[in-house]
């Protein structure tokens, strides 16, 4: 069968054309209906590689690499396949597997379920990824835990104006949340001062842009020193870091830095873990 990519029927009948990256859509969503044992991708590229190569000098590509870690990187910015293209093959099972036209002997890299026990045996992350389009807001209020609702509120304000968050670390007397510096371009000054009003914190900080990193990996859970490797290697390039969270998965590890300082952490990170 020959399958055209890049268009479809919405629920009303109508054909619509997809966004950049319709035909990887449209090959999972055709892998899936032939109940494939694999679907490869054939693109420019020999598969995917644990950090971009405009700031890491030839990255070392990804052999083999999860649904879930590939979702996280593809978040931050590392993607080859459109992320809306795992879903498919993702819910039944099936591999897919990364490979260059340019180049058809080279292996590329395969997207499945689980690691094999090579691949996890000797691999500490499966890739570190990045982006410098966040802002951050700051609420420092005192028994900010007791007070009920409190995020709540400060969820829904964000709602008001429109501003969806990424992230939100929290303390016992702080809550952060960082978003898109695009949603909230031109209404900073109103978002905080309802803040203020609604909330009436005792601190209030607003940092216009931050960079986030996303340190991925599945076996970083049970991995000793994941985390000591990331900061001493910030620490070793004079970076600092702003912000830390980390998912209930123990998937990956997110720091924030400042803007210039972005290039510099991905590459100490990186270079702290392939030698």
């Amino acid at each position: 069968y020959v399958v055209p990519g890049f268009y479809g029927r919405d629920a009303e009948g109508h054909v619509r054309t997809f966004s950049r990256g319709g035909s990887d859509v449209s090959g999972a969503i055709a892998a899936r209906a032939a109940r494939a044992a694999l679907y490869e991708n054939w693109t420019d590229v020999s598969g995917l590689l644990m950090a971009d190569p405009r700031i890491v000098d030839n990255p070392r590509p990804m052999a083999e690499v999860t649904y879930a870690e590939i979702r996280e990187l593809s978040y931050m910015g590392a993607s080859v396949l459109h992320d809306e293209a795992m879903a498919p093959v993702r819910e039944v099972g099936i591999p897919v597997n990364i490979r260059n036209t340019n180049e058809p002997s080279h292996p590329g890299t395969r997207i499945v379920a689980r690691l094999s026990p090579e691949v996890e045996k000797n691999t500490l992350i499966a890739g570190v990824a990045g982006k410098t389009n966040f802002a951050m807001i700051t609420i420092g209020k005192h028994l900010m835990n007791r007070e009920v609702g409190f995020v709540y509120r400060l969820l829904g304000i964000l709602e008001h104006h429109g501003v969806a968050f990424e992230h939100c670390p929290s303390s016992i007397d702080s809550v952060s949340v960082v978003v898109d510096a695009a949603q909230i371009e031109g209404q900073a000054e109103q978002v905080l001062a309802d803040i203020r009003r609604t909330l009436q914190p005792d601190e209030l900080d607003f940092v216009p842009r931050i960079a986030l990193i996303a340190i991925v990996g599945e076996g970083m859970a049970h991995a000793v020193g994941i985390a000591a490797k990331v900061f001493a290697a910030l620490a070793g390039a004079g970076v600092n870091v702003r912000l830390i969270n980390q998912g209930p998965s123990e998937l990956n590890i997110i720091v924030g830095v400042a803007p210039e300082d972005y290039p510099t952490a991905v590459r100490a990170i990186y270079a702290a873990f392939v030698s």
